[in-house]
């Protein structure tokens, strides 16, 4: 169960509404996941929502390396609502479920596409070393060039903060599903 209850219309300040608005007016059209809680501070919400919509609506990121991103974070933090809400985009995306399958597995996936293992190399260096290597560097910026490699970067951590938030707050998926056990 949350920790959080969401907030009625009639709980709000006029600063919540109006970064309440501007959500359902965006491409999420409904308070989701970590929305909840960050309208406990409309600034913040306010911000983190539109970086958020920048990495998953606007970003130059392939969708299928993007849900990957978002899935390696998910996994990393056994961030079940996240997990269960970008799973079907990343299939639907392209990811093959023999990746996601070795990965809530927590075994390293075998990979059939080079850019898949050069985004998840490098995503499982930083969260592991919180540096990378310059072989690495010269890897993913061969791969991506450097604005995307930046935005590769800023993706995994607006999702390890949604990781956080979510988890932090116990944000569970509505169907009452738990996609890890562990």
């Amino acid at each position: 169960m949350p920790r959080l209850a969401q907030l009625s219309d009639a709980d709000m300040t006029p600063e919540q509404k109006k970064v309440r608005d501007e959500v359902l007016a965006g491409p999420r059209g409904r308070i989701v996941g970590p929305i909840n809680a960050w309208l406990r501070s409309p600034a913040l919400c306010d911000r983190a929502q539109k970086l958020g919509a920048f990495c998953r609506f606007e970003s130059s990121i392939d969708p299928r390396l993007r849900e990957f991103v978002i899935l390696i974070v998910a996994r990393r933090w056994s961030a079940q609502i996240e997990w269960w809400a970008h799973h079907p985009l990343a299939i639907k995306a392209g990811l093959d479920t023999k990746i996601t399958d070795a990965m809530m597995a927590r075994q390293r996936p075998d990979f059939v596409n080079r850019d898949e293992e050069v985004v998840y190399d490098f995503c499982n260096e930083l969260l592991d070393t919180h540096q990378i290597a310059d072989a690495t560097y010269e890897t993913m910026t061969a791969e991506f060039g450097e604005a995307m490699t930046v935005e590769f970067v800023a993706l995994l951590g607006y999702y390890t903060s949604v990781a956080m938030i979510l988890n932090t707050f116990q944000e569970l998926p509505g169907d009452g599903s738990l996609p890890f056990k562990d």
